[in-house]
């Protein structure tokens, strides 16, 4: 299995982008500035996923892991996925929940031939989606690292979830230390306080002045400085990471199996969406071969991937134009991951890939409608690769809170609110909606306690974690001097 870059130039085979899975495992963009995607998707076949029926997550990780980590010994491949995916590292099912089951589906609407279901993504060490790829980069980069006898800084982002499911992966791990920008005063309480209250040697917490948008531009920024990238073992765990979305390619397969008797039927998706990520790996599920309708993107009141799926226009919103929201994890206004899917579009041209997202950083956006003035008019294509979307807001998460906490005792976190919003308004008879759980209700708490009047219920040992001792430092949106912090930590 070859990998490519996004905005390399056309016959891809020749290309010094092509490199295999180990070769990208650790770091982010492609030299040069663009994501890295498979040369060609592997397919899968109806008999393999009649026999994925019975496997255990592990084992269905490990089945799909082995079609794109095609360098990894099988049998360490097998060790890290068996090593990562137990009951006891997502240990935090709900009370009706088979913690062995990982990502169970639970059944919320069904009647007049239509089924709305919920995914469970939240049992892993943080709470949240995040979880279920970051343990396994954890335990990838811990294997690779040995092999090579290195080392690695990892560089991220964080709007909420990423950076405490990155943290909890890599704390006290050989080699690593995790340098995680988040933007300042605007995540949930308790999100801040996974982050902040750790206080291991190899973790530094940099709270930045700005949004989540500006640190994510500063990741950028640092990855395309080869030259500080190689000196200081520069990485990354963020969703531009090829092998984070790949594991998160695994539970698209769990939930379509679980939900269907036979490879005839089809399922669609609903994702709670801002950095296109996780909607991403359904895409490439789906470019797989697994069965699925549509994809679903979910956005809140930062609403610039519905837009594009309305209307064919990618419009970034500037910091001061994106929201603080009630789903703050979704408070972004540029979708790294969107290159990925965009670059499929144009048909795989990287030539043209590059110079789109140039407009973007130049001219804040492009547009694909196919009206006069546009810059092409792919935006007709979209449609047979199932996309679908829709936008909701603080009230309509509030109305939602309150509607699943009445009619099936469950209560939801402000993202997927946003999910079961806007999959109730893509239900078609005989496809089964699956909404993907973004995180537990508790972390989320301050919204929860305003749609229901009480306090989200927390797992053991999350019971008062916003009063810990808090570590973290607060700094401008400035790339030197954060590469100068960096150079300080790293003693390299």
């Amino acid at each position: 299995m070859q990998y490519v870059s996004t905005r390399a130039a056309p016959s891809p085979a020749t290309s010094s982008n092509s490199q295999q899975f180990s070769d990208i495992l650790l770091g982010g963009l492609a030299t040069d500035g663009g994501l890295f995607l498979p040369a060609e998707y592997p397919q899968v076949t109806g008999a393999e996923l009649d026999a994925w029926r019975k496997l255990s997550y592990a084992e269905l990780a490990f089945e799909i892991l082995r079609k794109f980590a095609t360098d990894i010994p099988e049998a360490d491949l097998r060790a890290i996925t068996a090593k990562t995916y137990t009951p006891e590292v997502y240990r935090n099912a709900r009370p009706d929940e088979d913690s062995s089951r990982i990502t169970p589906l639970r059944v919320l609407e069904e009647g007049n031939g239509t089924r709305l279901l919920l995914q469970a993504l939240s049992n892993g060490p943080t709470l949240a989606f995040k979880d279920m790829a970051m343990q396994l980069l954890g335990n990838l980069f811990e294997y690779a690292l040995a092999k090579q006898k290195a080392e690695l800084n990892i560089f991220g982002a964080t709007s909420g979830d990423t950076g405490s499911a990155a943290e909890y992966a890599m704390r006290g791990k050989q080699g690593i230390r995790v340098f995680m920008l988040s933007p300042h005063e605007k995540m949930s309480a308790f999100q801040a306080a996974q982050m902040f209250s750790l206080q291991d040697p190899n973790i530094y917490n940099i709270a930045i002045e700005g949004v989540f948008d500006d640190a994510q531009d500063m990741v950028k920024a640092v990855s395309n400085d080869l030259a500080f990238k190689t000196r200081h073992k520069i990485g990354t765990v963020n969703s531009i990471n090829w092998a984070r979305v790949v594991a998160q390619v695994v539970y698209y397969f769990r939930g379509y199996l679980e939900a269907t008797t036979s490879n005839d039927q089809k399922v669609s998706f609903t994702v709670p969406s801002g950095n296109f990520g996780n909607i991403c790996a359904g895409h490439i599920a789906r470019m797989m071969g697994l069965p699925i309708d549509k994809l679903v993107a979910a956005t809140n009141e930062n609403d610039v991937l519905d837009e594009f799926f309305r209307t064919g226009v990618y419009r970034v919103r500037k910091s001061s134009e994106t929201y603080h929201t009630s789903s703050p994890s979704m408070d972004i206004s540029k979708a790294s991951n969107f290159e990925r899917f965009v670059y499929e579009l144009v048909g795989r041209d990287g030539d043209r890939t590059r110079a789109l997202f140039h407009k973007v950083e130049t001219h804040g956006g492009f547009d694909l409608s196919g009206k006069p003035g546009s810059d092409g008019d792919e935006f007709k294509l979209v449609a047979r690769y199932g996309f679908k979307s829709g936008k909701s807001t603080h009230e309509d998460r509030l109305d939602t809170i309150r509607d699943v906490a009445d009619d099936y005792g469950i209560v939801i976190d402000t993202h997927t609110a946003d999910g079961i919003k806007v999959a109730r308004e893509h239900l078609e008879r005989g496809v089964p909606m699956i909404v993907l759980e973004t995180a537990l209700a508790a972390k989320f708490n301050e919204t929860i306690l305003d749609a229901l009047g009480e306090d989200a219920e927390r797992p053991d040992g999350f019971e008062n974690i916003e009063d810990l001792p808090q570590k973290f430092v607060v700094m401008k949106a400035d790339v030197e001097a954060m590469k100068a912090y960096i150079a300080a930590n790293t003693g390299l």
